[in-house]
């Protein structure tokens, strides 16, 4: 396999081609330092799509706080003896391109030989220390915007089973997981937000109540506000719903209130084990017009699909409606 072409980056006092075994980089003043990792098998057939989703899944949690991606390392797991050395370039490549989409600066990695393909970024970010968002933000009356609709799981899962037109399929999951949740940043720093998550594994219902007993305060979603990929509605009908978001209704249903009144199949994707969701952003009252119209203008979505109640919740509490 031909090296892969990593541009030169200032921040950079090691040179990605001098086989360090670490990376040095110019750490700007005044700023935090956010850490994150994340990897998973791949979710599409195509290794260059996969390692854009991957790249940009890991990307979200810097993006979910409201910071801005300064540097990744590779998470790699290839059966090198199985496959050809191209897909594992191809899915370097996907990935490469996302974090200089981002910004970010590629620092290096770490590669192991596996039986399953595996891919990730480490990502390091950079973050106001004074003001960043979290999931003990949300405060009673905020409204709450969500950036990207639900579905991926669904998709994924008929992918897998291979149900419908696969290029279809494929395309959708790739349109809406490898966007960068870059634009939802900048509305957090812009208005000073305090509560934000990103919607993956515990799909929009296990990470708002996540939120929720974080912040001590019940939340109530509107499930018929919240944007749905409309594949995805179609196939979840026919049962295509996976098994971890089976999983997280259960597991959630505790401290979720009205789940019987909603339709069964917006309520299963409410709960939907999402790759690369958008982000769930809490805004104040009288900052929610501003921010549909910053989102907007980007071109992302802007869906109001609930607020956070005056009601305390010190284990977390979902009024679905």
């Amino acid at each position: 396999m031909s090296e892969l072409s990593i541009p030169v980056d200032p921040r950079l006092l090691t040179g990605a081609g001098d086989n360090e075994d670490a990376a040095v980089l110019v750490l700007p003043p005044g700023k935090a330092l956010v850490q994150t990792v994340d990897f998973f098998t791949p979710v599409v057939n195509d290794p260059f799509r996969f390692g854009q989703i991957a790249a940009a899944n890991a990307l979200s949690d810097v993006y979910a706080m409201g910071g801005t991606p300064y540097a990744a390392m590779n998470i790699v797991c290839f059966p090198a003896k199985k496959l050809p050395t191209a897909i594992l370039r191809d899915i370097l490549r996907g990935g490469l391109s996302k974090v200089l989409e981002a910004g970010a600066a590629l620092a290096g990695g770490h590669s192991v030989e596996d039986e399953e393909i595996k891919f990730g970024l480490a990502v390091t970010g950079l973050i106001d220390p004074a003001g960043f968002a979290s999931n003990k933000g949300l405060r009673p009356g905020d409204r709450l915007i969500l950036t990207k609709p639900l579905g991926t799981g669904v998709l994924a899962t008929a992918l897998k089973a291979g149900e419908g037109d696969p290029d279809a399929l494929e395309t959708l999951i790739w349109r809406w997981a490898s966007h960068l949740n870059r634009a939802g940043a900048e509305v957090i720093q812009s208005l000073g937000l305090k509560a934000a998550t990103d919607i993956t594994g515990f799909g929009l219902g296990g990470h708002l109540l996540e939120m929720s007993k974080a912040s001590g305060f019940a939340a109530r979603l509107d499930t018929g506000a919240v944007p749905m990929i409309a594949e995805a509605v179609h196939l979840a009908g026919f049962g295509f719903v996976p098994a971890g978001s089976h999983c997280n209704r259960r597991f959630f249903s505790s401290r979720v209130m009205g789940a019987q009144a909603v339709d069964p199949i917006r309520r299963d994707l409410v709960f939907d084990a999402q790759t690369s969701g958008g982000l769930l952003l809490a805004v104040p009252a009288c900052k929610l017009d501003r921010a549909v119209a910053m989102l907007l203008a980007a071109g992302e979505l802007a869906d109001v699909v609930g607020e956070v109640l005056d009601e305390p919740a010190p284990n977390g509490l979902l009024h679905l409606a």
